[in-house]
């Protein structure tokens, strides 16, 4: 028997199953489009943002769902998954993080118009993509000696009176191998940006409307950055910038660049509180127990209180190699050197006294603090900071320029233009 619909539900129909874009073997259904869309209209509500046309959030939300889309199928290929253990962990994470219960999370969401199963779902594709960077991008990064010299030297300038900036952003992207005419236009259009932003233009929504960022919805908001983090491109330019200040367009490979100093914070010395401690450890295996290698740690402690030297016993009995042949000495460490469990007894004694044995995620111990210190880490901090510095900026260049290589890669069709409206 033939089933009959009524004209309104036969458009209702057809709206909800339009195709908006074809990305290689895959689809996106409008029906998806309009969810991103609201929840990204929810946000930008509470951020009061002055809000493009339609048509243009439409379009800078429809880009983004390809771009994530293209990375997902680019991830099966390569066989990578998530587990659903992987994906409660992370749950377990936010809600502590944000020092609630889990029920009291999913209570939040579904509050906030959020589906808890498809938000779970999307944690799940977040991670996928991180792993798949991972890979593909950021284990392929490689760091030398002069990298690093070259990065604290640049630090010398007037920034390093800056803790953090908070900046804003706006990208005039290229394509890959751009023609003169391509570039040409780039810089023509950045300019004219520039010159809006000049006579008063909002930043966010000029951002929303026409950046090429991967912050570009969230009104090209780069957030807070540490000084050491900031990307090299922009170290010189914001060092000369008062707050409120918009740069003129900036030229790298991925096109040109407009950023915004919106506020900064003042840089001061770090000074830590630095220990000077021993420990020993027995390690658990098939052979040693938790309650063995515990009673074995009491035995040793009780031989040391009893005057039997610390040292000789750590180098006969840890297995922990590498102190072990220094008597059990870890030298001076830093807040966060060592793992939590292992800090927390070693602060909560008094210098000499010897713990009681623990468990660490590497054994049991026992440990004994010699020496307590408040040390000046500031050019130490740099120093540590700069490799992981820029290892975030070369990541962020190369991501850039992997991301846009999938684009030109893949087979995608967009049909944006037939759902809109005169």
């Amino acid at each position: 028997m033939m089933l009959l619909l009524t004209l309104p539900v036969q458009a209702a129909v057809k709206e909800l199953d339009h195709i908006v874009a074809l990305v290689n073997d895959d689809i996106i259904a409008k029906s998806e489009l309009d969810s991103r869309t609201q929840e990204l209209l929810a946000q930008l509500a509470q951020k009061q943002t002055n809000l493009p046309p339609m048509r243009i959030i439409h379009q800078q939300v429809l880009e983004r769902m390809i771009t994530k889309r293209l990375q997902l199928q680019a991830a099966r290929r390569l066989g990578l998954s998530v587990d659903d253990a992987t994906v409660t962990k992370a749950i377990a994470n936010i809600a502590e993080t944000n020092h609630i219960s889990l029920l009291q999370l999913r209570e939040t969401l579904e509050a906030d118009g959020i589906n808890f199963p498809l938000f779970r779902e999307q944690l799940r594709e977040d991670i996928l993509i991180n792993r798949l960077k991972q890979k593909e991008v950021i284990n392929r990064i490689v760091i030398t000696e002069q990298d690093i010299d070259n990065f604290l030297a640049r630090e010398v300038g007037t920034s390093r009176q800056r803790a953090a900036v908070h900046l804003y952003h706006i990208l005039i992207a290229t394509p890959e191998g751009a023609s003169p005419e391509d570039v040409q236009q780039a810089k023509q259009k950045a300019q004219s940006v520039y010159a809006e932003l000049a006579d008063g233009a909002d930043f966010s929504e000029l951002a929303i409307r026409l950046s090429d960022g991967r912050q570009a919805l969230d009104g090209g908001d780069l957030g807070w950055i540490e000084i050491s983090r900031i990307p090299s491109l922009f170290t010189g330019v914001i060092d000369e910038m008062e707050v409120d200040a918009i740069s003129e367009p900036i030229r790298n490979a991925s096109g040109f660049h407009i950023v915004k100093l919106a506020e900064v914070k003042g840089g001061n010395k770090l000074i830590i509180n630095q220990t000077h401690a021993r420990h020993i450890l027995v390690n658990t295996n098939e052979i040693v127990s938790d309650n063995e290698a515990k009673q074995r740690l009491e035995t040793l402690r009780e031989r040391i209180i009893g005057g039997d030297s610390f040292e000789s016993l750590a180098r006969s009995h840890s297995d922990d190699k590498a102190s072990a042949i220094k008597g059990g000495d870890l030298g001076w460490t830093s807040p966060g050197d060592l793992v939590n469990q292992f800090e927390e007894q070693m602060d909560a004694l008094d210098i000499g006294e010897i713990s009681q044995p623990f468990k660490s995620p590497f054994g049991w111990h026992i440990v004994q603090p010699l020496e307590r210190r408040q040390h000046d880490n500031t050019e130490e901090a740099l120093k540590n900071k700069a490799r992981q510095a820029i290892q975030k900026q070369k990541s962020e260049e190369a991501i850039d320029l992997w991301l846009r290589r999938l684009r030109d890669e893949a087979y995608v069709e967009v049909y944006l233009e037939e759902l809109e409206t005169p």
